[in-house]
């Protein structure tokens, strides 16, 4: 057992020789040259064969750096990315107020038909001024509502929610000598007869100027 023990010891040492500074002590056999370095403490290896370049081959890694092994970053020459074009698209429009201006239509209202079958068409600015038409178009008369006649209108025109009134408001049998309006405000149109006009538009009538002139 002691020999057997001894004998892989003596293995391990000759394998690791070598890796040491020096040779083995005593006058044992020469370890084998170390291939790495190509220097050894016994006698040197034979010679290379005729014709071997003792100088680097050509593609041999420089040292310091293995076979295979990819450069050092930052040397290669990708371009860097594009950056995004500027957005095109024009702003959105800013909404338009509710309120007219002095110069435009704040409501519009023609009546036609009762007892006389005439027409007469009401037309109110934003300032309160206002026009009266006879049924070609023509002006009859001019005014302008106080400032308290003004709000109270506003204020009809506003809770009588336009968008939602029926467009057309009429009765299957017509009433005779019935009056008939047509409304036009914020760009909606409603026509209504006089016995089926909805109850948010009698309010718009009542803050609204006489049709004719007194």
């Amino acid at each position: 057992m002691g020999l057997a023990t001894a004998a892989v010891a003596l293995a391990v040492v000759a394998g690791l020789g070598g890796c040491s500074s020096g040779g083995p002590k005593g006058g044992g056999a020469s370890p084998t040259p170390n291939a790495s370095t190509g220097t050894g403490t016994g006698p040197a290896s034979s010679s290379a064969p005729s014709g071997t370049a003792t100088g680097d081959a050509p593609g041999t890694p420089s040292p310091g750096q293995s076979a295979g092994q990819s450069p050092a970053p930052g040397t290669g020459t990708t371009a860097p990315a594009p950056r995004p074009a500027p957005s095109t698209s024009a702003p959105a429009p800013a909404p338009s107020g509710s309120v007219p201006t002095v110069g435009e239509t704040l409501v519009a209202v023609t009546r036609s038909g009762g007892i006389t079958g005439k027409t007469h068409t009401l037309i109110i600015k934003g300032d309160g001024s206002f026009l009266r038409l006879n049924a070609k178009a023509e002006t009859v008369d001019r005014g302008k509502l106080s400032a308290a006649a003004l709000t109270k209108l506003r204020t009809a025109l506003r809770e009588a929610d336009f968008p939602r009134l029926p467009r057309i408001s009429f009765p299957d049998q017509p009433a005779a000598d019935a009056f008939t309006y047509a409304f036009r405000h914020g760009g909606h149109e409603v026509a209504a007869a006089q016995t089926t006009l909805p109850r948010p538009l009698e309010g718009v009538l009542s803050a609204l100027p006489p049709f004719e002139p007194r």
